[in-house]
């Protein structure tokens, strides 16, 4: 199901390390990601416009010079998340601009954690919230999650589509997550939906 696909873009000039990487993030288990490989630095802005990612891998020993805040300024993606991709010692004040680091060293399993990890903040400042998100709104999150379109689950619920819209923009603001990856993981983790339930509906 595309809707639920975590986009991750991988900006790295060794094709051994990006095409490496790229294998080891589609054997992640629980999350279905699609990879895109940035050759050169040149492409990295118009990349992450046009596609949208909802996460950037960058090797900062190569690139340094990006300015992380910056790129997600200029991307007009505000929930973008950056990963500093590291073999070696680099500069502690150059990863605290990412939002989180991998190595060359981790594991599929430690890659997981981490990208769970990277939607947790939203997920737990959205604890109370839960509580706040109405029945309704529930519905339309699970149906969003499911990779229902706003006319789909107007129909099943005996709603206009002006209104699933309503819905679907007070979710985002309620929950500060606005892209489908964040919400699904939200909704797994608060037990909205079971992963099995999204497999079944890919």
């Amino acid at each position: 199901m595309n809707d639920t696909t975590l986009k991750i873009a991988i900006a790295e000039p060794s094709v051994i390390i990006r095409s490496g990487l790229s294998v080891v993030l589609k054997r992640v288990t629980g999350l279905h990601i699609q990879t895109f490989e940035i050759t050169t630095i040149d492409l990295i802005n118009n990349y992450v416009r046009l596609h949208k990612p909802d996460i950037l891998i960058i090797n900062p020993a190569y690139w340094g010079a990006v300015d992380v805040a910056r790129l997600k300024q200029d991307s007009g993606v505000g929930d973008l998340k950056c990963f500093a991709l590291t073999s070696a010692m680099t500069d502690p004040a150059i990863i605290k601009q990412y939002d989180d680091e991998i190595t060359t060293y981790d594991t599929a399993e430690s890659i997981r954690e981490k990208l769970n990890k990277l939607f947790e903040p939203a997920v737990v400042e959205a604890g109370e919230e839960n509580e706040t998100l109405s029945q309704r709104e529930k519905e339309i999150l699970v149906c969003v999650v499911k990779g229902q379109t706003n006319k789909e689950i107007a129909q099943d619920l005996f709603l206009s589509t002006h209104t699933v819209i309503t819905h679907r923009r007070n979710i985002a603001r309620k929950l500060e997550i606005h892209s489908t990856a964040g919400l699904t993981i939200y909704a797994i983790v608060n037990k909205l939906v079971e992963l099995d339930e999204i497999k079944k509906d890919m």
